[in-house]
């Protein structure tokens, strides 16, 4: 009788790659999220992927999504490392940028704006932006 080993398949994940950085100063703090909800700021899903990227291994990094589906990326480039976006009044002090490069007008863009399909390996180019 032949012994079937179970072929376990690699989580999907997520290759991403950021340009348009000011500096190499800080870190850049990356969340993956299947809920609108909680899009931009994963601190409200629990199921989120949440990760910290030095900026200077910013060009090309992986993000593993916990299963195949919908899913945006946020990022913010922190570059006082305090694990946070600055904001001076109501306009960030810090940069940022989303998965599929929405335009952005009055505040953050909507989930739909920013989502794209994770199954097996996919490639997100994000472009930062900066306010001030």
């Amino acid at each position: 009788m032949p012994l079937l080993a179970a072929a376990s398949t690699p989580p999907p994940s997520v290759e991403v790659s950021i340009t348009g950085l000011r500096n190499a100063k800080g870190q850049l703090l990356v969340c993956l999220t299947t809920n609108p909800k909680a899009f931009p700021d994963c601190s409200k899903d629990k199921a989120s992927v949440r990760m910290a990227v030095k900026t200077a291994d910013a060009g090309d990094f992986i993000v593993r999504a916990p299963a195949d589906g919908t899913y945006a990326i946020a990022v913010v480039h922190d570059e006082n490392g305090n694990n946070k976006m600055d904001m001076a009044l109501f306009l960030p002090r810090e940069g940022f940028g989303f998965s599929r490069n929405p335009a952005i007008r009055m505040g953050p863009p909507k989930f739909k704006a920013a989502s794209f399909a994770v199954a097996g390996e996919v490639r997100q180019a994000i472009r930062m932006k900066y306010m001030l």
